[in-house]
């Protein structure tokens, strides 16, 4: 028996009859040979890690746009709490830890520069619409691995592609990570709010830190136990009606105060500027995008080729682009 199999027959007497076992996988679109010392959904969660979209999430925003502090979350630590507060619930409900690790880590690779204010543009620009969920499947499907893709399981994939939207993810693996991505966006943005001086602790909503907590940690406690007790059981994942309420009144307020707000129009308007800026010259001059784009826009149109571009870079490759193609430069002295 290899390490792989004593992991997969662990699973089977481990883990809750509601979990997703490895061994009950639905497979990959291309079959290849096992690995001898991992499971598929530890195979999977490896190739994301190593992939080039999730080192791009280093430099990628989460709220604050380019932000000079160092303690301010990107798109990739709001990743990696993500995962931990995903891995938590799992873990307690003994559900697949490696599915919903995979599953976390891959959530958010076809997020935009300039977070959601990216997303927004090139859902305007984009026949169809644009959204960074499906744009994560895409990238795990076909922009890796120089257009063959991660070719990761079936459950992973699902779990990426539902973690947002109306559609629910089918595990629970899948639904852990739907409910750590609300739980850890909202308590790390408003601790960086806090942090930037948007917001004054005074400010917070008292009757929902009556019920979640007056503190970061003390918050985020409160909706895991919260999720954990509630849905030992059950067919889905779900809150109590205090907690979920308090939950739903803090975002509420995050999105009045923090992601709407005045202070975000000027900043929201020069990004949008640089993203159209981009997609119409790179839409008239589509033979100075990489090769690999190129041979997108032949296979499915220039426009796809020119989101799938844009929606791979980082804030700073983007403002540098911008920058190079229609900021003049420093004439030297004849």
């Amino acid at each position: 028996m290899t390490i792989r199999e004593t992991f997969e027959q662990e699973e089977l007497t481990r883990l809750s009859p509601r979990a997703c076992k490895a061994v009950q996988s639905r497979g990959r679109a291309r079959v290849i040979a096992p690995c001898p010392l991992r499971t598929d959904f530890q195979r999977d969660r490896d190739r994301i890690l190593h992939c080039k979209a999730f080192r791009r999430l280093k430099f990628k925003t989460q709220v604050f746009l380019s932000p000079e502090g160092d303690h301010y979350r990107t798109r990739l630590t709001h990743t990696l709490e993500v995962a931990q507060v995903a891995r938590t619930i799992a873990r307690s409900l003994r559900l697949n830890e490696d599915l919903t690790e995979a599953i976390a880590l891959g959530h958010d690779l076809g997020h935009t520069p300039f977070g959601h204010i990216g997303e927004r543009t090139l859902d305007e620009l984009m026949q169809g619409g644009f959204r960074h969920n499906e744009q994560s499947l895409r990238v795990v499907d076909v922009l890796e691995q120089e257009g063959e893709g991660l070719n990761l399981t079936w459950e992973v994939r699902d779990g990426i592609l539902c973690h947002s939207g109306k559609q629910a993810p089918a595990t629970l693996e899948g639904e852990c990570v739907c409910r750590a991505d609300r739980i850890a966006y909202l308590n790390h943005d408003l601790d960086d709010a806090l942090r930037a001086g948007v917001l004054k602790p005074f400010e917070l909503p008292g009757d929902c830190l009556k019920t979640l907590g007056q503190t970061h940690g003390e918050r985020i406690d409160t909706m895991i136990r919260d999720i954990v007790y509630s849905s030992q059981d059950t067919e889905h994942l779900q809150m109590t009606a205090l907690v979920q309420s308090a939950m739903d009144g803090l975002r509420e307020f995050m999105f009045e105060r923090v992601y709407r707000d005045a202070w975000r129009a000027a900043e929201e308007a020069r990004c949008d500027h640089v993203m159209k800026g981009l997609f119409q010259y790179y839409s008239a001059h589509p033979g100075e995008m990489p090769n690999e784009y190129l041979l997108i826009g032949y296979k499915e149109g220039t426009d796809r080729a020119v989101c799938d571009f844009l929606s791979g870079m980082t804030d700073r490759y983007a403002v540098r682009q911008y920058q190079s193609l229609f900021i003049p430069g420093a004439f030297s002295a004849l």
